[in-house]
């Protein structure tokens, strides 16, 4: 029955967080019997979750991928410390921390461009400790992009409750933004959005669109851009609306039920909206990959690393969202 599972990595996130104490309490889990799982990293980095945690857990210990038979079990550890015992000290951002994460992301990236690992699931990464570890990237998301040759559009999509978010614009300052709002650049994340949606299981997505300025009418961008966007996205069969004002946009969409997901064309339109809702429950996605990537939307949350306080909920959330899209996947 295990040969039938999907087969998901477990990454441990920064050694220096409370990413290995979060993913040794999610291996606790009966939902991760509904895959095959694979953790990879250090075999000293799951120990010193599993004691912030107080879990134990029954896996095979391997040091080669090829040496797992799922037909004996359905949980594996992937041992990728080849002798090294490193005390990575909690709460501080290292280039040591970064390496580490580095190493057990190319293993399981490799593995997936190999089609033996079909999603991946991981803790929280520190951007600054991965820029010391050699990151060369903005964020992981490019840094994965173009470890899996991808070339055609990729975004970030920010989950809670279910309700998901994609942005036009992300990183940049906001002077820059109006010059982005583009038909076909908005078009982009709506098409995205709604394919990755029906992988997770929502037939026929509810797609709202932000407006950029206030009010949906103080300026030209919703005329001239946004609404041709809309009205091409309805042509080729997506259920889109809008443009809703960014004030209200939350309201109407996730908290009355209105939508299933959000596209809006600049970060903090999006995130204020997200985290004032749900900042605890954030999931984010890595959309555009070949296979579902998640982790939990929050950060590495040094001031409570090795206290044994961190939230469940959104890592859970995420191991779901990711062992559901590979499921449908499988079956396209």
């Amino acid at each position: 029955m295990s040969q039938n599972k999907i087969n998901i990595a477990i990454l441990l996130g920064d050694p220096s967080g409370i990413g290995p104490e979060l993913m040794s309490k999610l291996l606790t889990e009966d939902i991760t019997n509904r895959a095959n799982v694979v953790v990879i990293g250090e075999k000293n980095i799951l120990e010193s979750g599993s004691k912030i945690s107080g879990n134990s857990h029954n896996l095979k210990f391997v040091d080669n991928f090829d040496e797992i038979s799922f037909k004996d079990g359905n949980k594996f550890f992937l041992d990728i410390s080849k002798g090294k015992n490193h005390n990575y000290k909690l709460s501080e951002c290292s280039k040591e921390s970064g390496e580490s994460v580095l190493s057990a992301l190319n293993l399981a990236l490799d593995l997936a461009k190999e089609n033996k690992i079909h999603a991946i699931n991981f803790g929280p990464f520190n951007k600054t400790s991965l820029k010391l570890g050699g990151n060369m990237h903005s964020d992981e998301l490019h840094f994965m992009a173009e470890k899996l040759d991808v070339k055609d559009y990729f975004c970030e999509f920010n989950v809670i409750d279910n309700f998901w978010t994609a942005r036009v614009t992300s990183h940049i300052p906001i002077k820059e933004v109006p010059n982005q709002i583009k038909k076909e650049k908005i078009i982009k994340p709506i098409k995205l959005i709604n394919e990755a949606m029906k992988l997770n299981g929502i037939k026929n997505p509810r797609v709202a669109v932000q407006a950029l300025n206030p009010h949906a009418e103080f300026g030209a961008e919703e005329k001239e851009e946004i609404i041709p966007a809309i009205e091409e996205a309805k042509k080729i069969g997506i259920n889109a609306d809008g443009p809703l004002p960014c004030d209200t946009s939350f309201i109407t969409a996730y908290k009355n039920k209105n939508h299933d997901c959000i596209v809006g064309m600049y970060h903090d339109a999006l995130q204020s909206g997200l985290k004032a809702f749900g900042f605890d429950r954030g999931v984010t996605v890595q959309g555009g990959l070949p296979l579902p990537i998640t982790t939990p939307a929050h950060g590495t949350a040094f001031d409570i690393a090795g206290k044994n306080k961190a939230n469940l909920e959104p890592t859970l959330q995420s191991f779901k969202i990711a062992l559901t899209m590979a499921e449908n996947k499988s079956k396209l």
